[in-house]
């Protein structure tokens, strides 16, 4: 599946191919207070149709994670890091798709305040 998404003002905008298979709901700090419903895919599905230069990113704990968001209405749609493995990864807010259906997909809490 070929799904666009972005920001709520518009200014990042992106696309990412996949099969969203679940939706996770981590309980940490970060991921509880902002609602995000997460998607994991590789970096490689995920390609930016605007330049980095236009988000601002946000790390906390152990500066793993570039959490972007929009610097104009402060809408987070995606981050990027590693996975355990060492593989580049994205976490792609399944809330900030287009025309995704959420309620279709399972969601899995995940304990990330133990982390």
């Amino acid at each position: 599946m070929h799904y666009h998404g972005s920001c709520h003002c518009g200014r990042i905008a992106y696309e990412v191919e996949g099969e969203v298979e679940q939706g996770i709901e981590c309980n940490c700090s970060h991921c509880s207070r902002k609602g995000y419903c997460l998607w994991f895919v590789s970096r490689e599905q995920v390609r930016l149709l605007t330049p980095p230069s236009a988000m601002s990113t946000y790390t906390f704990n152990r500066h793993v994670i570039q959490h972007h968001f929009c610097p104009v209405c402060g809408c987070s749609p995606f981050g990027f890091g590693r996975s355990p493995d060492g593989k580049e990864t994205a976490a792609v807010n399944l809330r900030c798709l287009q025309d995704f259906d959420l309620v279709s997909v399972p969601r899995v809490q995940v304990d990330g305040r133990s982390f």
